[in-house]
């Protein structure tokens, strides 16, 4: 038979390193949401309070001020636990992968969707240290995949490389349309 709990063990509170950094960045981020309301949505006039274009945004972020606000308390109110700093340095390792990111996204139209998608894949499993032959053909296989479901069969119109213009007329027609 299961043992019922009292209230404060099922709000008992379980804090983590780097606790109180997420809750006042979580807050600041939902008080800058709830600032910029007045500027994205508007108030009409002659419609129902709960039909607002403003009313639901306004509501859910401020839920989420509301809930920040109480994280925060909470972490204050909790006993610190050491490594703080350490776990904030592992959140901003996360940043190195959105810096490849946003280096693909630059390479895409120099360089083209194919060549730039297997570069990233490639230099992605080198990184990682998984560079083994299996996981470099798969990336090479993923990376193939990837570029033909969505430049031929779903085609979505991705940026052609300056340089295919270099290639020869017809293969550049070609590149120019599927790769």
């Amino acid at each position: 038979m299961a043992r019922i709990k009292t209230l404060q063990e099922l709000f008992k509170r379980y804090r983590r390193p780097g606790d109180i950094v997420f809750a006042i960045l979580f807050l600041a981020f939902s008080l800058f949401l709830l600032s910029q309301i007045p500027g994205e949505t508007v108030w009409a006039k002659r419609t129902k309070w709960f039909a607002q274009p403003r009313f639901w945004p306004t509501v859910a972020i401020g839920g989420m001020v509301l809930f920040a606000s109480l994280h925060f308390i909470g972490s204050l109110c909790s006993k610190r636990i050491p490594g703080r700093w350490r776990e904030v340095g592992f959140w901003l390792k996360s940043f190195e992968f959105v810096a490849y990111f946003l280096i693909y996204v630059l390479l895409v139209p120099q360089i083209g969707y194919l060549p730039a998608t297997l570069a990233f894949t490639l230099f992605l499993c080198v990184r990682i240290g998984e560079a083994t032959p299996l996981n470099l053909g798969a990336a090479v296989a993923f990376s193939i995949s990837v570029v033909v479901i969505f430049r031929a069969f779903l085609q979505v119109k991705v940026p052609a490389g300056h340089i295919y213009e270099a290639l020869p007329d017809g293969i550049r027609a070609f590149a120019l349309t599927y790769l």
